[in-house]
């Protein structure tokens, strides 16, 4: 059941134990693909493992603004710090809880946030406030298509469930201006903190190496491991 789309009576009847908060970023994904990016996929790859899992359980609205600093100087990104955002996690899960939601899977689609989900999970455990769990969709699938950002693993998946937002005159654009790899790095130190330090348009990987059948491959894989996730926290005491 999704919150946003229901009534208090239509959740007080269900009686969910067992949530999913699906968390992205409003940043840049180069001049292809949409400021949107991290947010579509996490809510694609909840909606993919809610029914895979076919039980009973709640998903909340996404979090669209997460930690995002490194792409400050493209314009339309948006960014809060991290304890900002641990705080606003913890927020949302704890009025999920003050409603009987004892266990819950922050479903996340943007790299910038699993540090500080996984400790916001831990806490929110550890406190027994509810069982918490990060699962990070693109750290989670294995796939031949590799991740970079904005390269070739998110616009696959974009041109599967959000199409009509992917620019496709822009992805030989996309290309030209893209860096091989995340960062400098020296002596395994990485030297930019930015991504305009090594990317001239904010994009690592070829935005062009993945199709749409690359993406829906990967959202029923990612569905799959959600729904094995799910199972496992549901029946965790």
């Amino acid at each position: 059941m999704h919150l946003a789309d229901a009534t208090w009576t239509d959740v007080d009847e269900l009686d969910a134990d067992l949530a999913l908060l699906p968390v992205g970023s409003t940043e840049q994904h180069g001049p292809h693909a949409p400021l949107g990016t991290d947010v579509y996929t996490a809510e694609a790859v909840a909606e993919a493992g809610a029914g895979a899992y076919g039980g009973d359980l709640l998903v909340a609205p996404a979090i669209p603004v997460g930690v995002a600093e490194e792409h400050r100087r493209f314009p339309g990104t948006l960014w809060v710090r991290e304890d900002t955002f641990r705080q606003y996690v913890s927020d949302v899960v704890g009025s999920l809880a003050h409603h009987g939601v004892e266990r819950c899977v922050v479903v996340n689609g943007h790299g910038g946030n699993v540090a500080a989900l996984r400790e916001v999970c831990g806490r929110l455990t550890r406190d027994e406030v509810a069982y918490t769990l990060p699962f990070t969709w693109f750290d989670s699938v294995s796939h031949e298509v590799p991740m970079g950002h904005g390269g070739a693993r998110e616009t696959a998946l974009l041109r599967h469930v959000a199409p009509d937002l992917v620019r496709e005159g822009r992805i030989d654009e996309a290309r030209e201006g893209a860096s091989e790899r995340w960062g400098e790095w020296v002596s395994g130190v990485n030297l930019a903190y930015d991504s305009d330090e090594f990317s001239e348009n904010g994009v690592v990987g070829d935005p062009g190496a993945g199709t749409a059948e690359d993406g829906e491959a990967m959202l029923t894989a990612a569905g799959a491991l959600l729904a094995d996730l799910l199972e496992a926290v549901e029946t965790r005491r």
